[in-house]
């Protein structure tokens, strides 16, 4: 699947302590590798994409290197779980 890493965090900040804790408590495993095609890192950090020609926002864990490309387009896993990125529908609820 293609996505688009987004350039930013925005304005929602993440009360589970980041991105990748959120991704983890919305029901994700942990992939062993970062889920870019044919990338062995380790994932670092939940990183926020769209799919390619999406407007919704998600939640995707990264390595470093591929987090660092903002704006470009990723070819992930499939079997990646896309997390809808609405903090305040989820952990951000008072």
């Amino acid at each position: 699947m293609r996505v688009i890493n987004i350039n930013g965090a925005g304005d929602d900040a993440c009360p589970c302590g980041s991105w990748l804790d959120y991704w983890k408590r919305s029901g994700g495993q942990l992939p062993t590798y970062c889920p870019e095609e044919g990338c062995y890192e380790k994932p670092e950090v939940g990183a926020r994409v769209q799919k390619d020609g999406g407007a919704d926002w998600y939640i995707i864990p990264l390595c470093g290197i591929h987090n660092g490309m903002k704006g470009r387009a990723l070819t992930v896993s499939d079997h990646v779980r896309l997390v809808p990125a609405h903090v305040r529908k989820t952990c951000g609820k008072p």
